[in-house]
Formats: C-alpha cells, structure tokens, sequence
C-alpha cells in the first residue's frame, strides 16, 4: 500500500512555465513567440472580431432579411396527446407547470390537437386549436378560454354611451332610496 510520504504528483503533469522573452535558451527569447513587427505583435495590439483590414466585412456584405415584431404573442404548446401526464381532471396553467408540461404557469398557453383523449378533461388555456378542442369536448371533457387574447379595444361609442345610462339609473335609485 501507498504511504502517504510516497506520493507523488503523475511525471509530467506539473511543469514549470515558460519565461518569454527572456533569453535564447528558454525557445521563446527575443520576439517572444509573436513574430516579426506588427500590430499582433505590439502591446495590446489586436483587432476587433470580424475586422477584416478595411475590406468591407462579411457582416456587412451580406443582405440582410426580415424583422423582430415588436408586440410577437408567444405561446406554450401542449398537445391534448400531453394531458394524460396531469393528474386530476381540471387542467390549467399552473397543473401544466406542476406536470412539466410548460415552463411557466404565468405564460401563455395554447392547446394543439396531436395525440388521443382517454378521459374526460375539464381545460383551461388562453388558445385552442380546432381540432383540439374538438377532441376534448368528444371525449366528453370542457373546453374554457381565459384571459384575453388581445388587449382591449377601446369601448366603442355607443358602449360608453350605455355605461353612461346606466350609471345615471344607478345614481337615480340611490338618491330615491336614500330621500
């Protein structure tokens, strides 16, 4: 058995560094491994990534295509297939999350129709897909849609208009209430 004063690191696995620039015998004297003159050799001397000497660079050579929508609605898929992986009947966003199903139970959720039903699922998601909801209700489960899909239109005038109404029939019954 080995003593603990035999032990010794594996021959060749420590080894001294080499001290550049200081002399012909260490193999790096002189101009130190960077060659002859130049701006590589130079302290601190280095070109950007994708400098190309003044040609006119890759980057900007090549057309360029399409665009980043400013108001993309990104959505996490389940298949109805998935469901089957959440225990319980009532599925919705945090349940998902809880099986694993999507990343985040604050995200939007929209439900696609690969894979089978084999019981009766009672879903709630922000999108569905035809064929998906199609096979929840077959297969004698509910489908809900939550939240809104789009942010609100304004009211229109004939809204408010009503909401004006209403809220003067409301006033008019409280004042005869109270006298």
């Amino acid at each position: 058995m080995t003593e603990l004063h035999e032990l010794r690191p594996a021959p060749g696995s420590h080894q001294t560094s080499k001290r550049k620039g200081r002399g012909p015998g260490s193999g790096k004297g002189k101009t130190a491994g960077r060659g002859q003159d130049g701006q590589k050799s130079r302290s601190g001397g280095s070109v950007r990534p994708g400098f190309e000497g003044g040609q006119m660079p890759l980057q900007r050579r090549i057309p360029k295509r399409g665009f980043t929508p400013r108001k993309r609605t990104v959505y996490q898929i389940v298949n109805v297939g998935d469901l089957a992986r959440v225990e319980g009947s009532t599925v919705n966003a945090q349940t998902l999350s809880d099986a694993g199903l999507i990343r985040s139970a604050t995200g939007l959720v929209k439900v696609l129709a690969r894979g089978e039903l084999d019981q009766a699922y009672s879903v709630a998601a922000h999108k569905f897909s035809g064929g998906a909801s199609a096979k929840i209700e077959a297969a004698g489960g509910c489908v809900t849609t939550v939240g809104p899909t789009m942010p609100d239109a304004p009211p229109t005038a004939a809204e408010t208009a009503e909401l004006a109404a209403a809220d003067e029939a409301t006033d008019e019954t409280e004042a005869e209430n109270d006298g």
